[in-house]
């Protein structure tokens, strides 16, 4: 075996072939990642392999074409079957050639998600796991095309059926969607030769075990057969070709069944999630919830089988796998047309969830479970992934009767609470409401709480009272003072009846560098302390930006207070304003700066004279609860928000998964974009056709 797999790898390297493939295939790859990776700023290399996939088709007909054909068209393939060494091993020697001259590229592509890590927040994982299904995916294709040209002696017609074989695997869900847009049996016979789908299943993130199973199978069956053809030739269509017949038939049911047993398998053993934030692994709040439910509730996907979100399929699987009260159902909007009328008015998207409980339904769209950021009508980035908490939270919404309601307090230029933290309390199931106190009486009697975040302008005196009045009832507050030099004294008023001030004008420098952003000193990373409102984030970061410190007597009467966040042992304050501040870069202490720690976020809990408990939870950062700052310590500050509107509102159901973000796009600079667009289009592939012609050109004259 070892002399016919060497003999086979110096055909290729020897003639223009094996130098031609390498070419081409780096070729187009240097195009692809030049656009991708470094114009476009992709961080992995996903994109790149399923847009270089196509060349499958061309270039493993070319390499497998002559495997055992020519020989057999120049009469020397009697040598090799008459020669003291097993069919079997004449095979695979042949076979690991021809996936050597594949691996070659492969393996220099396998170099690119490495150096790029240098570069940013390169996605390793998935660019690994989609290059291991790019290999596997040509793996099979190989072994196709080996036993294609085991069939005939025609270079040409072996070419075609590989060609013929691999552009309708390519093809195949788009053949199976004219046949049927719903499946039938046909189409599911059909799909056992779909081998884009596999290596689809593969470019997200996701190692797909059934995928990996059905390349290996497949290149095992293919090889298999292989050796049953040469047999076939070896001992004429006697006894040992019937016989040859039978075990071909055994092999492919056996391959069939080992592929449709190991999709029985719960989610959760098919699949494991190798990006580096677990974009696609249950969280366990969401794994104890779903586990404890008690009531049965569906699942209604709106799309057909063939249409399917991969991803948000996955995430379903794994939740029904937790629960025997939780059914996923695909319906079909071609075949079922009117099904959401029971449930909604307006048609909802493609792909859309309908959950249904015992009492109330709920519709996720499918738009939300992405989040994109839009460059213009038509240019947009895919940020994030809300398939769990999107449908973790419509569990909740279905099986639970207490709806709290939060008001959020306008009219004062107040920071609007941005899209992704409104998200968060729909996906608390908390319903929240503008409130203008300006309009109203009084704070309404079903506000479990009010939201007041960083005013720029005073209250008046009324309003003042009027939340004031609320929080003596046994109301709840989170309140946020805003950095601003504009006197405050009527806000500053609903701070100190929690015995709560701010101290002095100015911002808080973070003296440690290990605990803040970028050598941005005023954008920290505080210390969380333990405490019911910090649970969901005591292991990981938020950010503060812009913080400000809270004064307040840690033995006031009636009052219990928990401090929350606070900054480091070398913080201390500096009197700029936000202008200054801009611009500033000298950060260093100076006689007169406030010293610390501060603590910039505390809960304070107030027994007031009616006998009643009123909760607040103070935060010292105007730029707390955005998106700008929740985007450094992805969903951490959205948690942070969850877990307070929670404990204000005794919320005890409800659950919060955050928006789980994908890494950044990478930012390389126009220079570097033309020196790599020029090494990997032009200079790595020239060497090769170079080296090539060199070595063809040497040898003819020899």
């Amino acid at each position: 075996m070892t002399a016919i797999y060497k003999r086979e790898v110096k055909a290729f390297f020897h003639s223009f072939i094996g130098w031609l493939f390498l070419a081409v295939n780096l070729f187009m790859f240097g195009i692809y990642f030049t656009v991708y990776n470094i114009i476009s700023g992709y961080p992995n290399i996903a994109y790149v392999l399923q847009s270089v996939v196509f060349l499958f088709m061309i270039l493993i007909p070319v390499l497998t074409m002559k495997s055992l054909s020519e020989e057999r068209k120049l009469k020397i393939d009697q040598l090799i079957l008459t020669a003291p060494v097993s069919i079997f091993k004449i095979v695979l020697g042949k076979y690991l050639a021809l996936l050597t001259v594949f691996a070659l590229p492969v393996v220099i592509i396998g170099i690119v998600p490495f150096i790029l890590s240098f570069f940013g927040a390169f996605q390793i994982g998935p660019s690994y796991t989609a290059l291991c299904g790019y290999f596997l995916y040509g793996a099979l294709g190989l072994a196709i095309g080996l036993f294609l040209s085991s069939l005939t002696e025609s270079i040409v017609i072996s070419a075609v059926l590989t060609f013929t074989v691999l552009f309708a695997g390519y093809l195949m869900p788009g053949l199976c969607s004219i046949i049927s847009q719903t499946g039938n049996i046909v189409t599911k016979l059909l799909r056992a030769f779909d081998m884009i789908s596999r290596f689809d299943e593969m470019l997200n993130g996701n190692f797909y075990v059934p995928s990996v199973l059905y390349y290996l199978s497949g290149t095992i069956l293919f090889l298999f057969c292989t050796v049953q053809s040469l047999k076939k030739r070896r001992y004429g269509s006697g006894k040992k070709g019937v016989y040859s017949f039978g075990l071909v038939i055994t092999a492919i049911a056996l391959t069939i069944i080992v592929n449709a047993a190991v999709k029985l398998l719960p989610e959760k053993f098919l699949s494991l999630d190798v990006t580096s934030n677990r974009l696609y692994t249950l969280t366990d709040d969401t794994k104890e919830m779903v586990s404890s439910l008690s009531e049965d509730i569906d699942l209604y996907v709106l799309a057909g089988e063939e249409y399917k979100d991969i991803n948000l399929d996955k995430t379903l699987s794994k939740i029904a796998d937790l629960s025997e009260h939780v059914t996923v159902t695909y319906v079909d909007p071609t075949v079922n047309p009117n099904f959401y009328s029971n449930y909604s008015l307006e048609e909802p998207t493609a792909n859309s969830i309908i959950a249904v409980g015992p009492e109330r339904s709920r519709i996720i769209d499918y738009d939300s479970i992405y989040e994109y950021e839009f460059y213009s009508y038509y240019e947009y980035q895919i940020t994030g992934y809300d398939g769990e908490g999107q449908i973790v939270s419509a569990l909740a919404y279905v099986t639970t009767d207490a709806m709290p309601k939060i008001y959020v307090v306008g009219g004062h230029q107040e920071l609007e609470l941005e899209e992704r933290f409104l998200q968060a309390m729909q996906k608390e199931n908390i319903v929240y409401e503008p409130l203008s106190l300006l309009t109203q009486e009084a704070v309404p009697d079903d506000a479990q709480a009010v939201i007041i975040n960083a005013p720029l302008n005073d209250f008046s005196e009324a309003e003042a009272d009027k939340v004031i009045a609320y929080l003596e009832k046994g109301g709840n507050a989170i309140l946020i003072p805003s950095w601003t030099d504009e006197e405050m004294p009527n806000f500053e008023r609903i701070l100190a009846y929690y015995g709560v001030s701010v101290i002095t004008d100015g911002v808080i420098i973070e003296g440690d560098a290990d605990r803040y952003y970028q050598q941005i000193p005023y954008l920290i990373f505080p210390q969380i302390n333990a405490a019911p409102v910090t649970d969901r984030i005591i292991d990981v970061s938020v950010l503060a930006p812009y913080a400000q410190g809270l004064s307040y007597q840690e033995e006031a009467e009636g009052i219990y207070y928990t401090p929350l966040l606070e900054t480091g042992e070398n913080s201390f304050i500096k009197t700029y304003d936000q202008s200054e501040l801009e611009f500033a870069t000298d950060f260093k202490k100076e006689t007169g700066d406030i010293e610390g720690p501060f603590v910039i976020a505390l809960q304070a809990e107030k027994t007031t004279e009616n006998a009643e408990i009123s909760n607040a939870v103070i935060i010292g950062v105007e730029f707390f609860f955005t998106t700008d700052a929740d985007s450094i310590v992805p969903g951490n500050n959205v948690k942070f928000f969850g877990s307070a509107i929670s404990a204000l509102t005794e919320h005890e159901s409800s659950i919060l998964v955050p928006v789980k973000q994908y890494t950044e796009l990478l930012a390389f600079s126009t220079r570097t974009s033309a020196v790599v667009g020029i090494l990997t289009i032009i200079v790595i592939p020239l060497c090769c056709i170079v080296a090539g012609f060199a070595i063809w050109f040497y040898r003819r004259k020899k």
